[in-house]
């Protein structure tokens, strides 16, 4: 593994060099941002199928790009990929003392709550004022929501019971109308977002991940409106010669198959 790792970071060194290749030579971090999260979803929709060797190509991909990234900041004399490795595997031993060091919580809710107190010690987090600071920006937004009440949780702002959070929901859904009713623009955005984060708040008290049902929800629409495309096709119709009567009919159809 390590000579395999070791051809890996020498390709990437000759890609960058004076006889390499000049797009490769001409990236920057920022540049290179858009190919670093396209990669981390390829590996994502590799996992969702399921193919061994889809996810083994896409992490080899996702794993070229931390070393381009590694690359150019040793060019810039910031830092290498050994200290990347060394950081990492520094940082992973002193959050789990109950693997390498004498602590010994015995459920998974005790190891986070640890994991939280140890990086509350560590450089750069001595200076954050909330327990919400930290959540990167970019995520996309329900995984965003999903891990600002996850931290709320952890310190005790959270339900104890399920029939808890189903009258918010109601609550929110029922100010959703009244903006409607009203055609408040401004309120009827407001309201559906505030849906959607009670929503999130719910999947996660359940244990379900928003960000992953949404995925599955998505890919069985995308399925099942395949299924009116196709009949349309081979009826030798377009879409929209077809009544939505017609089209709910395909879908039905769709859902037994």
């Amino acid at each position: 593994m390590k000579n395999n790792f070791t051809v890996l970071v020498q390709l990437m060194t000759k890609l960058r060099g004076p006889e390499g290749c000049p797009w490769d030579r001409k990236q920057t971090p920022s540049s290179l941002k858009p190919f670093l999260i396209e990669e981390c979803y390829e590996v994502v929709d590799a996992l969702d199928e399921g193919s061994p060797d889809k996810v083994k190509e896409e992490l080899g991909d996702l794993l070229f790009q931390i070393i381009f990234h590694a690359r150019i900041a040793e060019e810039n004399k910031q830092f290498t990929i050994q200290d990347v490795l060394s950081t990492t595997i520094e940082k992973m031993t002193r959050r789990h003392p109950h693997v390498f060091g004498e602590a010994r919580p015995t459920t998974d809710k005790e190891v986070l709550a640890t994991w939280e107190e140890i990086k509350k010690k560590e450089k750069g987090y001595e200076d954050r004022k909330s327990v919400l600071e930290g959540v990167p920006r970019n995520l996309p937004s329900l995984l965003r929501a999903h891990s600002l009440q996850e931290r709320a949780a952890r310190v005790g702002f959270d339900w104890s019971r399920i029939d808890e959070a189903l009258p918010k929901l109601d609550e929110e859904i029922a100010e959703f109308k009244e903006s409607l009713k009203d055609k408040d623009a401004a309120g009827i955005e407001e309201e559906l977002g505030d849906i959607f984060f009670m929503l999130v708040n719910i999947s996660r008290f359940l244990g379900v991940n928003p960000e992953e049902a949404l995925r599955k929800t998505i890919s069985k629409f995308i399925h099942r409106f395949r299924h009116i495309e196709e009949h349309a096709a081979n009826a030798g119709r377009p879409l929209n010669d077809m009544t939505l009567d017609e089209m709910e009919k395909l879908w039905q159809d769709s859902k037994g198959k």
